[in-house]
Formats: C-alpha cells, structure tokens, sequence
C-alpha cells in the first residue's frame, strides 16, 4: 500500500474535503502485489492470510514473554473501528488480548492525570492490547469541547494556561519516545 496519500509533512494545513473517502490502493506486502483492480475480489483472501499470521505471532509474542503489542484505533465516530478490531483480531487468542474502550472519563480517571487511564490499560509482556480510542483524544477533542477540560481535577491556574495544548502534545510524543 502507497501511504504517501495519508502523510501530512509538519505545518501543512489539512482539509478533509481535499480526500477521496473512497480511496483504494493497490496492495503490495512482501512477495504480494495486488493491482487495485483486482483488490476487492481478494481482499477476503488477505484479511484470511493476515488473521492467520497474527495468530502465529501471537503465539511467539506469548511464548517469549519479552514485549507487548499495543494497537491504537483513533477515528471517528463510525469509521470502522470497531468492525476492524473484530475481523482482523478474530484469528487470536483471546485470552492474550485486552481491548479498551476509552469513552467520558470516569469520575475516578477525572481524580488522576489525563493519561493516567491510559497507563493502567497497557498490556503487559506476552500480550496484545487494544485501545479504541486513544490518549490523542487529549489534545483534539478536549481542546474542542472546553466543558471536558473543566470536569478535570486540575489546578485553576493550569485550565487557563494557553500552553496547556502544547503541554500535553508534548507529553504524548515523550510517552511514544519512552515506548519505542
């Protein structure tokens, strides 16, 4: 898959409208290339061959008890996030898998840091995780409804910040550096 299409190089302005939403690519995966043309016929085929790959993995990511595997879904409402998780993890075990939703915080994940409900949901070794949803949420969605941002337990001083923004995003790209 070409992914030059989906990449926004630092300080370019995005409209969505500029997008075809019915994009398809061509598929090209080690040894396999498909034609776009011929891509919907075999798609079924595919997502068949890549469930079975992820199982195996899944087998040696248990086995070696070393790393965890940490998959994020961020889109919109009815985008396909949830028909994802199910078709492409239907291969697994369940029992090495955790799925998160991350919906309205709760009244106790409102008494900790932001990305204190995030933390405690990551996989341990030999698993596979998945958030629905994700932590960037904290700089976009909260950043348009404000009202979020104040059933937070945070200092007075800190929910008028200007930089609080910046803080977070900042934070994040630091937790993605520590993970890597």
């Amino acid at each position: 898959m070409k992914l030059e299409p989906f990449i926004a190089k630092p300080g370019t302005q995005i409209q969505l409208k500029d997008f075809n939403s019915r994009y398809i690519s061509e598929f090209e995966y080690k040894d396999v290339y498909i034609p776009k043309d011929e891509l919907k016929g075999r798609s079924s085929d595919l997502l068949a061959a890549g469930v079975k790959q992820l199982a195996e993995f899944q087998d040696k990511l248990y086995a070696q008890n070393a790393y965890a595997l940490l998959c994020i879904f961020q889109a919109m409402d009815a985008a396909g996030k949830d028909g994802t998780i199910k078709h492409v993890m239907s291969g697994i075990n369940p029992q090495g898998c955790q799925v998160f939703s991350f919906k309205q915080p709760s009244a106790e994940e409102l008494d900790h840091d932001y990305l204190w409900r995030y933390a405690k949901s990551v996989p341990e070794r030999g698993r596979i995780g998945i958030f629905n949803r994700s932590y960037y949420e904290e700089v976009l969605v909260v950043r348009v409804h404000q009202d979020l941002l104040e059933k937070q337990q945070l200092p007075p001083k800190l929910k008028k910040s200007k930089n609080i923004w910046e803080q977070r995003f900042e934070e994040i790209n630091n937790l993605r550096e520590i993970s890597s």
